[in-house]
């Protein structure tokens, strides 16, 4: 998941960030435009044409990439599946869904939904060129270029490779004709997997032919494609494994209290260094304040460590996740997964019982699968 990133509003009650990453790929692109591309086809321009139509293109293209995530997302949100953010990025746009589609239609309404939008924004912009040849060159220009690479756009989405367009597409398919989730992840994601080393070998094979700027571009591609599918399939999978088990059958009950004006530098040693526990709740007269975690305490700087307290550097309750022991673990990990958090405390009748972590539920998996169940 992608973490940090500059936020830049919200559409439709969806968070619009972009990744710090994301400066390097638009630097890029409006450098081969206003260097490259543009003064290769029209050599007339003067250079701040170049750079002016460079920089309006780049920022129009991520424009229409925005276009194509929101569209997902939209569709998402009219089927009751919660939207937490978009965030563009090095890699173009992902959007943080916070949870797989419950029936094969809305999967492939969702992921027609994307490239549908860049086909449309592609026929605007040749719309659009057609009208302003012999007008503005540079407008023409820029309309065909952006007109192109939505095609683009939409042509690589349907590559049939998760958790590309496509592969979400024949995952629907599948899906819909086996009634099993998780084996039509398995096919799609293992061609996405395919697919991903395809480009890798293909980016390597143009980077040894000299063209080394876009074979290098295509290899990074491939390793990110076939990175998120065999991930996408994991997800999957440990979900399966982990439905119908409750949060009782696997959380940490020895879970000691700390007290809220303990300062940071006697958490550290008398609580983390001695347990080894990563987080503490926080209680006062029985009442639960809050989590502190060893995160939280990476945060405070050692010579702040002796006076700040526990209660300064928490998460406060009411802005903390927590779970009952008869949650299902499916939906436990859906939540560490879309919160990107690690660890939650189990409340039953506004009392903590008990923690729950990722580990738990990996200690789970595995003594299962060695277990042969």
């Amino acid at each position: 998941m992608l973490k940090g990133g500059i936020p830049l509003g919200s559409f439709f009650g969806i968070s619009i960030r972009l990744h710090y990453s994301w400066f390097i790929i638009f630097a890029l692109v409006t450098w081969a435009l206003a260097a490259g591309y543009f003064p290769t086809v029209y050599p007339d321009w003067n250079q701040a044409t170049y750079w002016g139509i460079g920089l309006a293109t780049s920022l129009l293209f991520f424009g229409s990439v925005l276009a194509h995530e929101l569209s997902h997302s939209v569709i998402a949100q009219a089927a009751g599946i919660p939207v937490k953010s978009i965030t563009l990025f090095v890699f173009g746009g992902v959007s943080q869904i916070s949870k797989e589609p419950e029936r094969p239609d809305v999967e492939f309404r969702m992921a027609l939904a994307g490239p549908g939008s860049s086909l449309v924004i592609a026929g605007i912009f040749w719309g659009i060129h057609v009208a302003t040849e012999g007008v503005s060159e540079p407008a023409t220009a820029l309309t065909f270029w952006l007109a192109w690479i939505n095609a683009v756009l939409a042509g690589f989405n349907l590559i049939p490779g998760f958790p590309l367009d496509g592969g979400r597409v024949l995952r629907s398919i599948i899906w819909w004709r086996s009634k099993n989730l998780v084996s039509a992840t398995r096919v799609a994601a293992t061609i996405g997997r395919g697919m991903g080393y395809a480009f890798i070998f293909g980016g390597i094979f143009w980077i040894f032919w000299g063209n080394w700027f876009n074979g290098l571009w295509i290899a990074l591609i491939g390793w990110f494609l076939e990175n998120a599918a065999a991930g996408s399939y994991q997800q999957v999978a440990f979900q399966d494994m982990l439905r119908g088990h409750k949060v009782s059958e696997v959380m940490t009950r020895d879970c000691p209290a700390v007290p809220p004006g303990l300062t940071i530098e006697q958490l550290v040693h008398d609580y983390i260094l001695g347990t080894g526990r990563r987080c503490f709740p926080v209680v006062e007269n029985s009442h639960l304040l809050g989590l502190v975690t060893l995160n939280d305490v990476k945060g405070v700087s050692r010579d702040h460590r002796l006076t700040k307290t526990v209660q300064e550097t928490m998460t406060p309750l009411g802005k903390l996740k927590s779970v009952r022991p008869s949650d299902d673990l499916s939906d436990v990990l859906q939540l560490l997964t879309s919160e990107d958090i690690n660890q939650l405390p189990v409340v039953d009748n506004d009392t903590i019982v008990g923690m729950i972590a990722r580990d738990n539920l990996l200690s789970f998996i595995r003594t299962r699968s060695e277990l042969g169940m």
